[in-house]
C-alpha cells in the first residue's frame, strides 16, 4: 500500500542475540528479494557486524553524553533516547530518505528499562505509527532462562510489561534454541516454556523450599500472567533456514506485511508448514526432539485419524 511502511522493532535484554539476529535476518531477507535496510537505534553498539542506513550515533553517542553529564552507562542511554525523542524529526527525515518500499529492521538497546517502563521508545513508535509506520515487535529472550523456572517468570514477567507498554503487534522469541540441550535437564518439556500455560505448575516448582513470602510472590506474577493471557513464545535458531522462515511468517501475519500481495510474503507463505502452527507435535515437538531431549517430560507425535 502506498505510503505504508513494514519493520521490525527488536528488543530484548543484553546477549539475547539482538545485533546477531538483525545481521543475519537482513541477509535473508536480501536472499528472498526483500530489500531493507537496518537503522541502529543503540548509541552504545560500536561494533555492528552489518551495514547499517541509519545510525543514531551520527545524532549522539552515549560515550559523549556520560563525558558531558557525568552520567553512567544506564543514564546515558536513558538520556540519549530521550535526546531523540526530542529530535524525532532527525529520525523521520533520515527514515524518508531509504528506498522506496525497503522493509526496515530498528535494532535497539538492550537496557530493559526503555520498554518496560520509560515512555520515550513508546513516543518514538508511536509517531512512526501516526507516519504510516506498520511495525512488529520483536522481543527476544534467550533460551538460557529456561534453565530455571525463577529466571523464565522473571523473562515471561518482562516480556508482559514489553507489550503492555510498547502497545505494539508483538512476537516473543526464544532466541538461541539451538543452544537448550547445553542447560541441562529442564524442569518441563519445550511446549510449557512456549506456551506459557499452567504457570501453577511453576509456582509448584519455585516453592519447594521457598518462605511463605516467596511462595505469594510467585503466586502473585503467575496469576498476574494468566490473567492478561497475552505471552506467548516462538523459537529461533538464527542458522536454521526454516526457523527464520516460521518466524518471519509470524511477524508478517502481525504487521501487516503478508497481506501486501508482495513475493517475498508469498514465498514465505509457500515454504511454511502451517501444521506447525496448528499441531503442537508440528509446532514444537520437532524442536523438542532436535534441541531439547533431554526435557522431563515427551512430546508424542497425533495419531491418525485425530483432530485435536
Amino acid at each position: 500500500k502506498e505510503g505504508v511502511m513494514f519493520g521490525q522493532v527488536i528488543v530484548g535484554p543484553p546477549g539475547c542475540g539482538k545485533t546477531t539476529y538483525c545481521h543475519g535476518i537482513s541477509q535473508f531477507l536480501e536472499a528472498i528479494e526483500r530489500p531493507t535496510c537496518v537503522v541502529n537505534l543503540d548509541p552504545a553498539n560500536d561494533t555492528l557486524p552489518y551495514e547499517c542506513q541509519v545510525d543514531i550515533k551520527d545524532l549522539v553517542t552515549l560515550e559523549a553524553v556520560m563525558d558531558t553529564f557525568s552520567l553512567g552507562p544506564n543514564g546515558g542511554l536513558l538520556y540519549c533516547m530521550e535526546f531523540l525523542e526530542k529530535n524525532i524529526d532527525w529520525l523521520l527525515q533520515k527514515l524518508d530518505s531509504l528506498p522506496k518500499g525497503a522493509y526496515v529492521l530498528f535494532d535497539c538497546p538492550g537496557q530493559v528499562e526503555l520498554y518496560s517502563h520509560h515512555n520515550s521508545m513508546k513516543s518514538i513508535f508511536q509517531i512512526l505509527g501516526k507516519e504510516g509506520w506498520r511495525l512488529t515487535c520483536v522481543h527476544m529472550v534467550d533460551s538460557y532462562y529456561c534453565n530455571s523456572a525463577s529466571t523464565y517468570l522473571s523473562a515471561v514477567s518482562l516480556s508482559l510489561s514489553v507489550m503492555l507498554q510498547l502497545e505494539l503487534p508483538h512476537v516473543n522469541v526464544l532466541s538461541k534454541i539451538d543452544l537448550l540441550s547445553k542447560f541441562g535437564k529442564l524442569d518441563f518439556n519445550l511446549e510449557y516454556y512456549v506456551d506459557v500455560e499452567n504457570l501453577s505448575e511453576l509456582q509448584y516448582v519455585l516453592g519447594k523450599g521457598a518462605t511463605a513470602k516467596y511462595q505469594r510472590l510467585t503466586a502473585l506474577l503467575c496469576e498476574i500472567v494468566e490473567d492478561f493471557a497475552l505471552v506467548s513464545f516462538t523459537t529461533l535458531n538464527i542458522q536454521d533456514k526454516q526457523s527464520l522462515l516460521n518466524l518471519l511468517f509470524l511477524i508478517d501475519k502481525a504487521n501487516g506485511y503478508s497481506y501486501t500481495g508482495s513475493p517475498s510474503a508469498s514465498a514465505i507463505q509457500a515454504n511454511v508448514d502451517i501444521r506447525e502452527f496448528e499441531h503442537d507435535y508440528y509446532r514444537i515437538g520437532q524442536i523438542q526432539e532436535r534441541y531439547g531431549g533431554d526435557s522431563e517430560e515427551e512430546v508424542n507425535p497425533p495419531q491418525p485419524g485425530n483432530s485435536d
